[in-house]
């Protein structure tokens, strides 16, 4: 039993490096995958992940950050952050996300992981595979926009887990700041204890003003 899930395993990560393979066949050497954490919560940041991986890089249980526990994805965090070619996280806070909104702040985002991969390689990757995003300020960096991309695309997966498990942990601290809202359990997104803790005790400095007007 245990050779078979470890061949389901082996084969499940051959078909998520698939899309990589392609790009490495073609002569390229550092393939940098991009992606966010954050976009629809009512409060906190927005977080970008950007990461070159080794092309013979093969983590057990990779994936999409939303399909791995979170047990799973603190291991992986680390994993990937050990064996990474370089790595950069993009945070941009609620200010800004209700001043450029929640699209762009992600696109600022995406900038600012993309200049520490380049400051870490002292080069820049040869392509960019990115969740979804278009029209992007890659530092003149050809990219494609993959749909879907976290849950298809080995690179992607790994900068999903980055930036959730990032995104996670800023979240737990703010909850020993703010405690009434429950940011440790629900990460800002809008459940229904969230949304009856911001009618009850109003707003905080960490809620996006642009989110909640429905709410206040």
């Amino acid at each position: 039993m245990v050779i078979i899930m470890k061949e389901k395993e082996e084969e499940r990560l051959n078909l998520l490096k698939k899309y990589e393979e392609n790009l490495y066949k073609e002569g390229l050497k550092y393939i940098c995958g991009i992606d966010e954490a954050g976009r629809g919560p009512l409060a906190g940041p927005v977080v970008v992940g950007a990461v070159v991986m080794p092309k013979d890089s093969k983590l057990e249980f990779m994936n999409d950050s939303k399909k791995v526990t979170e047990k799973r994805r603190n291991v992986l965090y680390d994993q990937i952050l050990e064996t990474a070619i370089a790595y950069g996280v993009g945070i941009v806070f609620q200010e800004e996300i209700d001043e450029l909104n929640i699209l762009n702040a992600t696109k600022k985002g995406l900038h600012l992981a993309l200049g520490q991969v380049i400051e870490k390689l002292n080069n820049k990757p040869d392509i960019i595979i990115v969740d979804a995003l278009r029209e992007i300020n890659t530092y003149g960096v050809e990219y494609q926009s993959i749909i879907k991309g976290d849950a298809t695309c080995y690179s992607i997966s790994a900068a999903s887990i980055i930036a959730k498990v990032t995104r996670d942990r800023i979240m737990e601290e703010w909850d020993k700041v703010y405690p009434v809202y429950g940011f440790e359990k629900h990460k800002g997104y809008g459940t229904k204890a969230h949304i009856l803790a911001i009618k009850e005790y109003g707003p905080c400095p960490l809620h996006r003003k642009t989110f909640i007007k429905n709410f206040v």
